[in-house]
């Protein structure tokens, strides 16, 4: 039994619908689904009676529901006792490209967060937090990397991936915009510079095992910028773009498109060291991760790599 399935039931007993409670959580209906079960089986008793049309407390649930807000209530209080004494420390954060917008609230009066300014790689990150030149960093891991550095990693985010397209090279969807593309029939970019583009050459290669994605091989860092559209006009085929490609305006003459079957996911992970005992970076942690949900990622159509440490939530 864990505090979040708690946080869970309680949710889903105030709201008497699942839907509503995964939408207040924020996380998605299935998991919330999944949570409730796992927790009426540690239990031992049902919590909840329910059919396509209600939900209700059973006599165990009602009896059961103080208890919980009890238990809540003094996690919460505890979660205070030791912001109140980590707030004080600086916790030093680094990351690649992205970041919670919401960051600072959630950390306000946890932790006196310093984000970093260098802007590098996941896995120089993962390797700095591994060395103690910082103590967390939001990157892309892979579960063996974590276990070479002996570090832990809680999900944090989720990029849906999508294509970028020539407008010769797409169709219209029913409603107007463009069309969905499969992922057999989109190209990946894979770059000869290593040192920069590591984390995402092992994730775009399997991707291409595994869907029939075509692996082309560039060497001049055409994984994001002008150099990516100029990719993406020459081989005028539907070209994935990268997470750090994600924001960036898209040319007048080309198209973003979906893709599907399967929809590819880049998973942000908070990184931390297994053996870390300060108190502020811990409270961090929890902090900045606290709530976050599956975030799509328990849909049976969502690709990840196999050594994605968040694979086993689908």
């Amino acid at each position: 039994m864990e505090l979040r399935q708690l946080r869970y039931f309680v949710a889903v007993a105030e709201e008497l619908h699942f839907g509503r409670a995964a939408a207040r959580l924020r996380i998605a209906g299935p998991s919330l689904s999944q949570q409730i079960k796992a927790l009426e089986r540690d239990l031992g008793v049902r919590l909840f009676d329910r059919d396509r049309r209600s939900v209700a407390l059973t006599p165990s649930g009602q009896a059961l529901l103080p208890q919980a807000r009890a238990l809540l209530g003094q996690a919460d209080e505890l979660r205070r006792s030791a912001a109140g004494l980590a707030a004080t420390e600086p916790v030093r954060l680094g990351y690649v490209s992205w970041l919670p917008p919401d960051l600072a609230t959630r950390v306000s009066g946890v932790a006196q967060l310093h984000v970093d300014a260098w802007v590098m790689p996941s896995h120089t990150q993962a390797g700095r937090v591994a060395d103690g030149s910082i103590d967390l960093a939001v990157c892309w891991v892979r579960a063996d990397d974590l276990a070479a550095h002996a570090l832990e990693a809680r999900l944090i985010g989720a990029d849906r991936l999508f294509a970028i397209s020539t407008m010769s090279s797409t169709g219209s969807s029913t409603g107007g915009g463009p069309s969905a593309v499969p992922a057999k029939d989109t190209v990946v970019l894979v770059d000869a510079d290593t040192a920069t583009w590591d984390s995402w050459n092992r994730w775009a290669e399997e991707f291409a095992r595994d869907t029939g994605a075509r692996v082309v091989r560039i060497d001049d860092g055409g994984i994001t910028g002008q150099a990516f559209f100029d990719h993406v006009r020459r081989l005028r085929r539907p070209v994935v773009n990268s997470p750090k490609g994600q924001t960036a305006p898209v040319p007048p003459d080309l198209l973003q498109r979906p893709v599907i079957d399967p929809a590819p996911y880049w998973t942000w992970a908070l990184v931390f060291r297994r053996d870390e005992t300060r108190e502020a970076v811990r409270a961090a942690v929890e902090a900045l991760t606290r709530d976050v949900g599956g975030l799509g990622l328990s849909a049976d159509a969502v690709w990840l790599p196999v050594g994605d440490p968040f694979r086993a939530t689908r």
